[in-house]
This record gives C-alpha cells, structure tokens and sequence, in this order.
C-alpha cells in the first residue's frame, strides 16, 4: 500500500490528476477492506474531496476536475467518496473559515466518512428570509446553550453532527447577530423528527433544540460572524445542486455512525463492473435526466414519437448547457477571474431541467404515470401488474420536481441575488440591516 497521508504539495491537475488517481486506485483499491477502512484511505490521500485546499485534506483541483475525479473513481470499479452534506457543504465552509484545529478534527472526520452531517439553517419562520432566524444561543461559560426550530432539514435523521445557524445577539441588526456552529446532534437536547413526502420517503427532518449545548471551540468563523459564513455554505449548495454541479449526492454507502455501513465490506457497494450498486430511485431520478428518460420512451415505444424526441432534445440541451458554463466557470478560475452568480444560474437551471423532466416523464408514461409506489411493497406489487419498473422512477421525479425550485434557495431567491448582486439593480427599500433584529416585526 502506497502512503496516504495528505501533502500540502501542489499536485498536478487536468489529466495529470486522474493519471496520478489510476496508479493510486491500482495500489490502493482492496473491495475486502470495511467501509471505514476504505475511506481513510481515500480521505487522507486527498481523493475524497479533491477541490479542498491541500491543509483540509484536498488536492486543490477546480470543481469540474473534481466531478471528473468522482466519475474515474466509480470506473475503476471503486467504492466512491462518502458525500453527502458533510462533503458538499461543511468541509468547504470550514476549510475556508475555519481554524486548522477545526478542520484537523471536523474535515478529517468528513472526508473519511467518520461523520455525517446535516444543515440546520431554515426555520418554521424563516426559510427565504434566513436571516430573520429566531433560534437563539446564549453563552454559558465555555459552551452555548442553544434553543429553537429548524425544518427542511436533510438527512438530520441520520446525522452526527449539525450545520447550525443561530442568534447570538439580538441587539443589532439581523445580519450581524448570527453565529454559525458544529453541534452535536447526538444529545438530549435534540430532537429529529422525519417528516414524510408526497413521494412517500423521508429526506427532510424538522428539529427542535431544546436547552442543547454546544462548546465554544465549535464556532465556525467568529461569533456574530455567521452570516458571511453561511454564504459560503449556501454558495457549495447551489453550485453542488445546481446543473454542471457534479454529484452531491454520493455513493450509496453513507457516512457516519447512524446507518451503520462504515463496518461492511466496500465491495458489496459497487459492481462488478464497475460504477456504483444500485441505489434509491430518489439518487436516480436526481441524476437520470434524459438518460433515463430515453430508456423509457424505448421501452414503452415512444422512442419515435417526433413531440418525445423534441422532448429528450431539449432536456438534452439543457443538460449540456449545464456542463458547459461548469467549464466555463473553470476557464475563468484558472485565468484568474470569475463568471458572477454562476452558482445562482446553476441553481435556477437545474429546477429547470426537473420541471422539464416531470413533463416529459409523464408524457411518455402515459396513463401508467398516474400510478405510485410510495413504499417497497406499493412498488413490488406495480411491477408484478405489467408496469415497467422506469415508471415509479419517473413518477418520483415528478413528485420531487417541486422540491428543487425551493430547498438551497428558492428560484426567486436566486434571481434577487442575480439582479441586486450581478446586475446592480436596486434592492427593495427596507432597514433591516441598520434596526436591530429585536425591533423588527416578526413573521407571524
């Protein structure tokens, strides 16, 4: 076994990188060892999370070098990174604000799927409006105490630890009374309630914190500093979300101590020929676009159908634009520059392609698609009556469409953010940022 201890040296990008991530795979890649094993490995040889700076354990590649390492890895038949929330949205936010003590505990944790993670930032009042958040953290000598409602909450049912803004002074304006910290949802204090889809699964949690603690070695950028924090988590989200974005969503093996997958053998979760096994048709219809459809339409033999075609053809097109401005977006970085509010396109595109893929889905489904399993047995029992097992897939990704438009951001968030911050246009009148958040109205 070749080292994998993290190194700080400028590694090589491009082709030089997935050239240097073969030989690895070949001396590295044992399907025999656990999980864990196998991502402690990964992790410290910097390939789990490739874009991180070389101190938070990364290789400093641009994003689409990053999606390209992903892709390699589930060629070469190899068990991919332990993702999830941890790795789209805590290591980078804690790389970039963190202190190295920080990330030496909390990124080594991530990117070695020791640890998941969950984002505890909306509230029942505050969704759009973030910063109207009301959870409150008090200081209490060397810990906070923390007390409030999140909801929205990804994965929180299976979670560590917590991405959690909260107000820690309510006697200034609302921006610059929040503090961003890493609580421990494993304690008394914290209370995870799954709440249940209309696709029938559970992917959101609301969370009620009561009198929970968290120490102060856990502020992540400053008291009162939040804000500026949370904008580089919610900057990850839509990039990570948004179309060109790559795989936020991971593997099907899942970090951390809650789902119990770190002591099984990391074989059992890729295929024999390499790539991913199977997994939720909810991951699946988040990644099919026109793939999956065009499977579809040839099975059901709408293939020919010129309205279809057009259909598949626009969704396509759609899909490319996506991997082209993630080009482009490296183009630019690597010049020096940026492409301003890319993260917002992405992220409007992408709810897009959803909207695009719940119309076209169901068209080529046809009265099939007015059918839904919304368990295993709902769905075994379709299958057995004729229904062709793409269908449940497609009905799941029309039921999730209306999701998209509104978690990360809504879509009317991010063309605010694309006119005021990118266009320079006028922001609505208001004085939120000069009155302190204690003599505001609040939402009812």
């Amino acid at each position: 076994m070749t080292d994998t201890t993290t190194s700080e040296q400028a590694a090589p990008s491009g082709e030089g990188a997935l050239a240097e991530l073969h030989r690895w795979l070949e001396a590295n890649w044992d399907p025999d060892l656990t999980v864990g094993a196998w991502w402690e490995r990964l992790g410290l040889a910097g390939w789990s999370a490739p874009t991180l700076p070389a101190n938070a354990f990364g290789r400093e590649l641009s994003r689409n070098d990053g999606v390209r390492v992903a892709q390699a890895i589930a060629e070469f038949g190899a068990l991919g990174a332990p993702a999830g929330l941890g790795l789209l949205l805590a290591a980078p936010t804690i790389a970039t604000h963190g202190t190295q003590q920080q990330i030496d505990t909390y990124v080594r944790d991530i990117v070695t799927g020791q640890r998941a993670w969950c984002q505890l930032f909306s509230e029942p009042s505050a969704g759009s409006d973030l910063a109207g958040l009301q959870t409150r953290a008090v200081r209490d000598g060397e810990e906070w105490i923390v007390n409030g409602q999140k909801v929205w909450t990804s994965g929180g049912q299976h979670a560590d630890l917590g991405m959690l803004l909260a107000r820690t002074d309510p006697d200034v304006p609302k921006h610059q009374g929040i503090t961003y910290f890493a609580i421990d949802v494993h304690q008394p204090g914290v209370d995870i309630r799954p709440l249940r889809e209309m696709t029938g699964r559970s992917l959101f949690n609301e969370v009620f914190l009561t009198e929970a603690r968290v120490p102060h070695d856990a502020v992540i950028g400053g008291v009162n500093q939040g804000w500026a924090v949370a904008n580089t988590t919610l900057a990850n989200e839509r990039a990570g979300l948004g179309s060109g974005g790559g795989n936020g969503a991971g593997g099907i093996a899942q970090p951390g101590t809650v789902v119990g997958d770190l002591g099984r053998r990391a074989g059992d979760f890729v295929r024999a020929g390499g790539g991913r096994r199977s997994e939720s048709s909810s991951l699946r219809a988040m990644r099919g676009g026109a793939g999956v459809l065009i499977d579809l339409a040839r099975a059901l033999g709408r293939v020919d159908d010129p309205l279809v075609r057009q259909g598949l053809a626009r969704l396509y097109t759609w899909g490319e634009l996506g991997r082209f401005n993630s080009l482009r977006l490296k183009a630019a970085k690597e010049a020096g520059s940026d492409v301003p509010g890319m993260p917002n396109i992405a992220k409007l595109s992408m709810s897009h392609i959803m909207r695009l893929s719940r119309d076209l889905g169901l068209q080529i489904a046809g009265p099939a698609g007015t059918l839904h399993g919304y368990d295993d047995e709902q769905r075994a029992t379709l299958g057995s009556d004729g229904v062709h097992p793409l269908v449940n897939l497609v009905t799941e990704m029309a039921l999730l469409a209306q999701a998209p438009p509104i978690y990360g951001g809504t879509d009317q968030i991010q063309r605010n953010i694309l006119g005021e911050r990118v266009l320079g246009l006028p922001k609505e009148p208001n004085n939120d940022r000069t009155t302190p958040f204690s003599a505001l109205p609040k939402n009812a």
